[in-house]
């Protein structure tokens, strides 16, 4: 990485060059401001805002209205990374509405937006491409699906799933898409698209043989608590040190 914006080309010269990828998500401007200045070079202001930020049970219930808002103060930062948001839920049932809804996002400030699916959505990904719009896919285990899949399940332990998620990934690449997301896809099943791709993946969740790793920033410093998903090791327990602090003033008045 040079010390210039990075660019989706940026990410796949770094899968070519064999060097890992690290991805975290960002929701306001001081946060994307410190993960940009600790040499982040993918920032996702995910979906996952629902969960971590609103106290939503799932991401289902996150609109486009909170997308935006929290893309803007995201973008206030001017990161050096690369901005990426998601499209949330039913934001891209249609090529239409997922024209509409990535052109709001960019106007709200990203640089890239993300949609869950392989095949299913290649036309709405095709489209948004031909806007000049890079797309991260996302694979295996879709958030959005909770409701109808009654939970977050692996992916990739049958041969059908396996065969779909080649396909799937296959299908992204020629669509042009700059990277795909891979969570909690079998670590094999992630080790094999990701030799199969040109352009690289960022697991979560899906073993270490991904072109890099991407995680909700809560739960990489321990800001969450209440929740950790089994993959995760938090490397700061921030909630515990917040309470400290607010004892320790509380006791200094």
């Amino acid at each position: 990485m040079t010390s210039t914006k990075v660019m989706p080309t940026d990410l796949r010269a770094c899968k070519a060059r064999g060097e890992k990828i690290p991805s975290l998500t960002a929701y306001d401007f001081p946060t994307t401001r410190l993960l940009d200045e600790a040499g982040i070079p993918l920032i996702l202001v995910g979906d996952s805002v629902g969960m971590v930020v609103l106290g939503y049970p799932d991401t289902t219930h996150v609109t486009m209205a909170e997308m935006e808002h929290h893309v803007r103060a995201a973008a206030r930062a001017r990161p050096r990374a690369l901005l990426a948001a998601d499209l949330p839920f039913h934001s891209y049932d249609t090529v239409a509405t997922a024209l509409a809804n990535s052109r709001r996002l960019v106007a709200a400030g990203a640089e890239a937006v993300k949609a869950e699916g392989g095949r299913a959505i290649i036309e709405q990904v095709r489209a948004v491409i031909g806007l000049g719009i890079p797309f991260l896919g996302h694979l295996g285990m879709l958030p959005q699906h909770i409701l109808e899949e009654g939970g977050y399940h692996v992916k990739g332990r049958s041969q059908a799933e396996r065969e779909t998620l080649l396909a799937d990934a296959k299908a992204l690449e020629e669509a042009g898409a700059f990277a795909i997301v891979l969570e909690l896809v079998t670590p094999p099943l992630a080790r094999d698209i990701s030799r199969s791709l040109s352009i690289p993946t960022l697991g979560i969740g899906s073993g270490p043989e991904c072109d890099g790793q991407i995680l909700v920033t809560p739960d990489l410093i321990g800001a969450f608590p209440w929740f950790t998903p089994k993959f995760v090791k938090p490397h700061l327990n921030a909630a515990e040190q917040i309470r400290g602090a607010v004892a320790k003033w509380k006791q200094s008045l």
